[in-house]
């Protein structure tokens, strides 16, 4: 038996995503805000912002506008899908060396610094066996077979990957390069510091379950002139109706989540999810449904990178290495429904 548990429809991603974001004012008045949506990085990308200092809606509208803009660009830039990026330049350079721009090497910097942390948990180098697996598949989605998973495993290796300069090789020729674990983390980072030139001082960008907060949430419409903190849903996996677990709030604060219940499938009920183990080349068996990783503005590819190692990792693992991190906080949903915090981690009870 075959049962498609996929959820990447527009619609499907802003009520998991969005909703729980948005939505969450704590306050009675109609918030003041200008929002826009449009479709990146396979995933619903918004951004809203909230009432500026002599900040016109053409101005927010533009500032908007040039956001969406940059998403386009990185997304020409750092995809493996996209014909003539760096990263499909790489892959197809039979590891000859190629002249990448200073996003693709400052990224895949950071990338192997976490593969090094993770103790190659995170690996970027899973292209070929992410290539063999595909999540779209609404009807009869496909498992690949065992060779095949198997050899596209033998190419996973990041001291495979070598930098000097703005000079990316891979020294393997099988090995392809994947930055889905990241790359999202690294743009929210990116959009912050766009808007802020901007003079943007209070937004929310979401990019799918990335989502990074600028400043405090302030709204000309409040009869109190009272700034508040974002608050920012996280879902219970699995529910079906999207439904939250709690919410994490601060100003200035990035929040990114990885899940097994979002791009998944079930086969001979087995379930099958996308965050795939790099020593196996199959999804990750794991006791966590879902992790929120937490910290403040600007840190969102790292956090984007650590909710990954610690869905591969595992509750325990995972906790621990968020503890022995400074600045950063987890929510850790089980597979058996349990919610387990990092010490300075605060869920507050959905209403």
């Amino acid at each position: 038996m075959t049962r498609s548990l996929t959820r990447l429809t527009a619609a499907a991603v802003i009520a998991a995503f969005v909703m729980p974001v948005f939505l969450m004012t704590g306050c009675g008045a109609s918030p003041s805000y200008i929002e826009r949506q449009s479709f990146y990085f396979d995933t619903v990308c918004a951004i809203r912002i909230y009432d500026m200092t002599d900040f016109s809606e053409e101005r927010a509208d533009a500032a908007i506008s040039e956001a969406f803009r940059a998403c386009a660009g990185y997304e020409e830039i750092l995809s493996r899908t996209r014909r003539g990026s760096d990263i499909d330049l790489i892959n197809r350079a039979g590891g000859e060396p190629v002249l990448c721009r200073d996003d693709t090497v400052a990224l895949l910097t950071k990338a192997l610094a976490y593969n090094r942390l993770s103790g190659g948990l995170f690996c970027v180098t899973i292209g070929a066996v992410q290539s063999l697996w595909d999540f779209h598949q609404a009807e009869d989605p496909v498992i690949p077979d065992v060779s095949s998973v198997a050899g596209a495993v033998a190419s996973v290796d990041d001291s495979a990957v070598v930098i000097e300069g703005n000079t990316v090789t891979l020294t393997d020729p099988r090995a392809r390069l994947d930055l889905g674990g990241i790359a999202k983390g690294y743009i929210a980072d990116r959009l912050c510091q766009l808007l802020r030139s901007e003079g943007v001082t209070s937004a929310i960008i979401s990019l799918g379950g990335n989502v990074a907060c600028i400043g405090s949430r302030h709204d000309r419409r409040l009869l109190s002139t009272k700034e508040t903190p974002f608050s920012v849903g996280i879902e219970t996996p699995f529910s079906e109706a999207q439904e939250i677990a709690g919410t994490v709030s601060g100003d200035s604060l990035t929040v990114v989540t990885s899940g097994i219940y979002e791009r998944c499938f079930e086969v001979d009920s087995r379930l099958y999810h996308h965050i795939l183990d790099p020593a196996t080349g199959y999804p990750a068996d794991t006791d966590v449904a879902g992790v929120s990783v937490i910290a403040g503005e600007g840190h969102s590819a790292d956090c984007d990178a650590l909710s990954t190692i610690c869905l591969l990792a595992g509750t325990e693992k995972g906790l621990a290495l968020i503890e022995s991190l400074d600045g950063y906080e987890a929510v850790f949903i089980t597979t058996d429904g349990e919610v387990r915090l990092t010490s300075g981690a605060d869920l507050e009870p959905a209403a």
